[in-house]
């Protein structure tokens, strides 16, 4: 019964998780090109757009757990949807008289109900057994890679829907896969938290977020995401404005910059069963070194394509491994708070990325763009090797949440 629960939850988070990496696809491509038509040559603030969003996002965060513990995961995801949607709304309104405050007050929106959807992960593995975690955690963000097709493609379709405004149709097909993952995910099985659980305060969040294991968490997660964003932002200008590469050109960049992201999730969970947390954290800060490297290497078409490839899979193994990794370090009535601020801090270094990614690129261009990430970078090894360093100076016991292997 539990079993045959935990895979429909699998199942409904996978495609809501699908649909939402598939909206917010379009939106990483459409946003910034939206933005640099209302502005024009004075491109400074071209990433704000993503930097609201992103803001919104850790916006999100914080009373998207606190809902979710009240109330249950499904009716935060629901509430989350809708506010997507009208967030959506405002930006369709805002492209005919090219309104770039407007915008920004929709993308905001948008990113309060990314903040709900970035719980999908989280949620899949509340009612999972402690061996099941991490697969549940990987398969889920690995249905994103339907987003890596589905969202540029439909930004191709829908960009010229209407011949005279420019992404109108792509913010009206936002709407649509807003309201569809509001209503798919009725379909969840999850408990709500028990009256003991919902009791029990848990220890104080400082003792929790001082661990160890919660830092390297961290710090992987947000460099891994932070090093994607700051390149990822910038790459659709480049290419545009930089190298005189058309829409599909960029697009195809960015769809395999998706698949990089999410296909490795498919196997992503075997690499930690077998090597570990650590290893698989290392490993992803490889490739997004190899990845600079690649983008500083020539503007070709080729090469963004790889580097945009490579810096995806770096923050799978990042990510993936950074919240699979979180997962052992608290109980189910701590879960809401610590996954809450996680995330939270998380997109709010994301927020200040994505507007310094477009900066950079304005008054520096794509070289220092790249070049920028590096000591981010240098970061996330560096704190990989200290975490495994303390471990075997220290072995360890089977951490609060049972999944986390000695690495």
């Amino acid at each position: 019964m539990s079993f045959g629960r935990d895979k429909r939850n699998v199942l409904v988070l996978s495609i809501c998780q699908a649909l939402f990496n598939s909206g917010r696809g379009l939106m990483f491509l459409a946003a910034t090109l939206v933005g640099a038509n209302m502005l024009g040559e004075n491109l400074i603030f071209v990433t704000a757009p993503i930097t609201i969003m992103l803001v919104g996002t850790a916006s999100g965060t914080l009373p998207a757990a606190h809902l979710m513990r009240l109330f249950g995961r499904k009716v935060g995801f629901v509430i989350g949807s809708v506010i997507g949607a009208g967030g959506c709304w405002i930006c369709y309104t805002s492209l005919p008289d090219n309104n770039f405050l407007l915008f920004n007050v929709g993308m905001f929106f948008y990113g309060i109900y990314s903040g709900f959807s970035q719980q999908y992960r989280f949620a899949v593995a509340d009612a999972a057994p402690d061996n099941f975690k991490a697969k549940a955690i990987s398969l889920v963000l690995a249905a994103s890679v339907v987003g890596a097709v589905v969202g540029p493609e439909t930004a191709k379709v829908t960009r010229n829907l209407f011949v005279d405004v420019e992404f109108a149709g792509s913010m009206l097909a936002l709407i649509g896969l807003c309201l569809a993952t509001g209503l798919i995910v009725t379909f969840i099985d999850i408990p709500k938290l028990s009256r003991e659980e919902y009791a029990d305060k848990g220890r104080p969040l400082l003792d929790i977020v001082a661990q160890p294991t919660f830092i390297v968490a961290f710090i992987a997660a947000a460099i891994g995401y932070v090093a994607m964003n700051i390149l990822m932002t910038a790459t659709p200008l480049s290419m545009r404005l930089g190298s005189n590469f058309n829409f599909n050109d960029t697009a195809l960049v960015i769809e395999w910059h998706i698949i990089g992201m999410f296909a490795p999730g498919f196997f992503t969970v075997h690499l930690i069963t077998r090597f570990g947390h650590i290893k698989v954290i290392f490993a992803g800060g490889l490739l997004l070194l190899l990845a600079v490297a690649t983008a500083l290497n020539g503007i070709t078409l080729t090469h963004f394509w790889v580097a945009m490839f490579l810096v995806g899979a770096g923050w799978n193994f990042t990510f993936t491994g950074g919240t699979a990794l979180l997962t052992g370090v608290y109980t189910p009535s701590e879960r809401n708070k610590v996954q809450g601020i996680y995330d939270f801090t998380v997109f709010s270094f994301m927020a200040l990325s994505s507007l310094s990614s477009g900066a950079i690129f304005h008054f520096l261009g794509w070289k220092w763009v790249n070049l920028s990430a590096l000591p981010m970078v240098a970061i996330l090894l560096t704190a990989t090797i200290w975490l495994a360093w303390i471990r075997r100076a220290a072995p360890q016991t089977a951490p609060v949440g049972g999944i986390e292997p000695l690495d």
